[in-house]
């Protein structure tokens, strides 16, 4: 599935293109392309392993790629790093701090590597992230939470357009993923910050992004809204009886039953009401018709599922 792109959409901020990667003759990405648009939070989701830290690391200039680039504001990340990342902010892979030095006394070091430090707009910040009461206390006492939001601090320093994002919510507990869940809705809507990140965890991707390209092996296998996902195909819950004259209707509709489920998918634009007629008119008796929506977890299994089949025709 391919983006469709409309005058009316947001203007492209990053942009991977065909990116490969092999380390010691293995393959971590294949030709992966996708765009991420301003205003957007866009999830790239897979299995730990299928490629998403390499093509991030490629997005910041920190992996070389075999074969493709990556741009951000129109700039080359492999030509013209400074500028392709002037107004980008990220968070890759463990954030390394001084365990020594008081969060403070971190973003101080940190900041002056990439332009200086502020001190007013570092207060603001941390008031965002809610670590300004234990900012002067050393790293060393902070908990996995506390590291993630000096992080995040970190990353919004330079007051960036662009977020990149690394598993941001890997290792946290319930009521830190809501936490970082809530704090980047309200970026996007009080700042337009634009958020790529990427994630194995289904249930974080749906509820956050607007787009998601899912990763399988290296290989981009899906790239589209979550609206869409939804929306492609109709999938009801149906019990009826007998079994083999309703699977007869399912057909006759375009419907196929799934394997060892009472769920029936049929093609897009479905009206359930017409299911049930069909079935009532053949005399089948219909116990239930439930509509069931499609959660990303379908997908991302269904998709997954397809790709596999295709490498082992190839």
């Amino acid at each position: 599935m391919h983006e469709v792109i409309s005058d009316s959409d947001p203007p492209v901020i990053l942009e991977a293109v065909n990116l490969s990667k092999s380390f010691g003759g293995k393959p971590a990405l294949r030709d992966l392309s996708f765009t991420v648009r301003e205003g957007e939070i866009f999830g790239l989701l897979g299995h730990n392993g299928a490629g998403k830290s390499t093509a991030l690391g490629i997005l910041l200039g920190m992996v070389e790629p075999d074969r493709g680039e990556a741009r951000i504001g129109g700039h080359s990340v492999q030509r013209k790093r400074a500028n392709a990342l002037r107004y980008a902010g990220a968070i890759f892979e463990s954030p390394a701090f001084y365990d020594y030095l008081s969060g403070w006394d971190n973003l101080k070091v940190l900041m002056s590597y990439s332009g200086g430090f502020e001190k007013e707009a570092a207060l603001q910040v941390l008031e965002e992230v809610d670590l300004k009461d234990r900012i002067h206390s050393r790293v060393s006492t902070y908990s996995h939470g506390m590291r993630q939001r000096l992080a995040l601090a970190q990353a919004l320093l330079p007051e960036p357009r662009l977020l990149l994002l690394d598993e941001p919510t890997d290792g946290l507990d319930p009521e830190g993923i809501k936490w970082f869940r809530d704090f980047i809705l309200q970026l996007r809507e009080e700042r337009g910050i634009t958020v790529l990140f990427n994630s194995h965890l289904l249930p974080e991707v749906e509820q956050m992004c607007d787009r998601v390209a899912i990763v399988r092996q290296g290989r981009k296998v899906y790239d589209g809204q979550l609206g869409g996902i939804a929306d492609e195909q109709v999938t009801l819950e149906i019990e009826a009886d007998p079994s083999a004259q309703a699977e007869l209707c399912y057909g006759r509709l375009g419907g196929e039953k799934q394997r060892g489920s009472s769920r029936v998918v049929f093609p897009e634009g479905t009206d359930p009401s017409v299911v049930a007629s069909e079935l009532v008119g053949a005399g089948v008796a219909l116990r239930k018709l439930t509509p069931v929506r499609r959660s990303l977890e379908d997908v991302y299994l269904e998709v997954s599922s397809r790709d596999s089949g295709k490498e082992a025709e190839e």
